[in-house]
């Protein structure tokens, strides 16, 4: 199967960069699915988890808030504001961040803690 070459960028960091033969993502106009030979795109991304597969079976999935990916010539590149692997996310300090902005009622903080949940229980 072909691949895209992908480049995960924080604000603070470069994330993931890798060869990937699809990438899931979600955006303000809904889910998306790049592959090598898609037609260019651009767009604003929601928080949600972002799904890499690689050729070789495994899977890289992060947590993305923010931000805007740009798809060309079998280049994507997903610049977040924030972004985090599943494996560097502490599942318990999560949940604590999710319940915590659940009892202060703060829609923005609950959706950032239950995106970065996701992403590290569903690796």
């Amino acid at each position: 199967m072909a691949e895209l070459h992908v480049e995960l960028v924080a604000a603070d960091r470069k994330v993931w960069s890798g060869e990937a033969t699809i990438v899931l993502a979600r955006t303000k106009s809904g889910d998306i699915g790049i592959q090598a030979g898609h037609t260019p795109v651009l767009g604003v991304m929601e928080s949600d988890p972002v799904t890499i597969r690689q050729a070789d079976g495994t899977t890289v999935v992060a947590a993305v808030h923010g931000g805007f990916l740009s798809f060309a010539n079998n280049k994507l590149s997903i610049l977040a504001e924030v972004a985090e692997l599943a494996d560097e996310i502490d599942v318990e300090r999560a949940e604590r961040a999710l319940a915590a902005a659940k009892s202060d009622e703060e829609a923005a903080a609950q959706r950032r803690a239950a995106v970065r949940l996701q992403a590290a229980t569903n690796r």
